[in-house]
C-alpha cells in the first residue's frame, strides 16, 4: 500500500489536540519503550539523540524526564507538533519526511514509538540509523505488528502492511545491527459502540489510511451492524466492542 505522507500529515495535524487525550495504548507504549531503555541503555547520559515520528512529545517527554541529553533531535512531518514544546535550547526541529531527511550523524541513541508503520522504505530507515549511530549506539523503537487494528482491516478493507517480528529481526540484522530485545504484546480497547471506536481512531490520527474511505448513512449502519461479531457482553450485561493493537519493542545495538 502507498502511503500518501501528506495525508498522514494533515489527519494528524488534526488529531493533534485530542491525541494525548485519546492515544491510551500509544502512551503506554511509550512508558514501556523507556523502560526497556532504562534496561538496556548502559547510562543515562546521551549526547545526540534523534526521535524519529514525535508527534504530541509522549516519548520525547520521557526521553528528557529519564535522561541527560545534551542535543535531542525531534523528527515529524508537520510543524504544528512544535506546540506541544516548550522552548529548549537541546531541541532541535527535523521537520519533513522522515524517508528524504538526512540524519545527523554520531548519534548515541535512534529512538521512535508508534511511528515506523508509516515508513514505508524500513530498510532505508535501518540504514541511514546504522550509519548515523556511533559504534555501539542504539536504535531503541515500538512499532505494530500484523493484528493491529484488526477488526477495522477485517470490516474495510483499510490498514497498513504490518511486518512480523521474524521480518523486522532480518531487516535489522541485514543492517548490522545487533539485537538485544525484540517482543510483542496484544492490547485490547473496550468501546460502549462501534461509533466510539470510529472517534476513537479519527481522535488519534489513525484513519490517515482511510484515504478511499468514504462513509454513507449506509455504510456506516452496516459497519456498526458488522462490528457485533468484535463484541462482548461483560458480568452486568453491558456489550463491550474490542479494538486490538499489536505493538511490537525493539532494542538493537550498532555493531562495531
Amino acid at each position: 500500500m502507498n502511503i500518501d505522507k501528506s495525508q498522514v500529515a494533515q489527519r494528524f495535524a488534526k488529531a493533534g489536540q485530542s491525541y494525548a487525550k485519546h492515544a491510551i495504548v500509544q502512551k503506554q507504549i511509550c512508558q514501556q519503550l523507556l523502560q526497556l531503555m532504562q534496561h538496556y541503555l548502559p547510562s543515562t547520559s546521551l549526547n545526540r539523540v534523534v526521535e524519529i515520528g514525535c508527534g504530541s512529545g509522549n516519548l520525547s517527554h520521557l526521553l528528557i524526564q529519564n535522561f541527560e541529553i545534551k542535543q535531542l533531535f525531534l523528527n515529524d512531518l508537520y510543524p504544528e507538533v512544535q506546540q506541544h514544546f516548550q522552548h529548549d535550547p537541546k531541541l532541535q526541529w527535523l521537520i519533513g519526511d522522515v524517508e528524504q531527511l538526512d540524519f545527523p550523524q554520531s548519534l548515541d541513541l535512534i529512538a521512535s514509538s508508534s511511528a515506523l508503520q508509516w515508513v514505508s522504505d524500513i530498510d532505508s530507515i535501518f540504514r541511514k540509523s546504522a550509519a548515523a549511530l556511533i559504534e555501539n549506539g542504539y536504535l531503541c523503537f515500538s512499532t505494530f505488528g500484523q493484528q493491529n487494528l484488526q477488526e477495522i482491516k477485517a470490516l474495510t478493507g483499510q490498514g497498513l502492511n504490518y511486518l512480523t517480528l521474524d521480518e523486522i529481526q532480518n531487516k535489522l540484522l541485514k543492517q548490522g545491527f545487533e539485537i538485544l530485545h525484540l517482543s510483542e504484546s496484544l492490547e485490547t480497547l473496550n468501546f460502549s459502540h462501534p461509533k466510539a471506536v470510529l472517534q476513537h481512531l479519527k481522535a488519534t490520527g489513525v484513519t490517515a489510511t482511510a484515504v478511499q474511505h468514504r462513509w454513507t448513512k449506509q455504510s456506516l449502519q452496516q459497519f456498526y451492524q458488522d462490528y457485533q461479531q468484535f463484541s462482548r457482553l461483560d458480568q452486568s450485561g453491558q456489550r463491550h466492542y474490542q479494538l486490538s493493537y499489536h505493538p511490537i519493542y525493539c532494542i538493537a545495538r550498532s555493531k562495531p
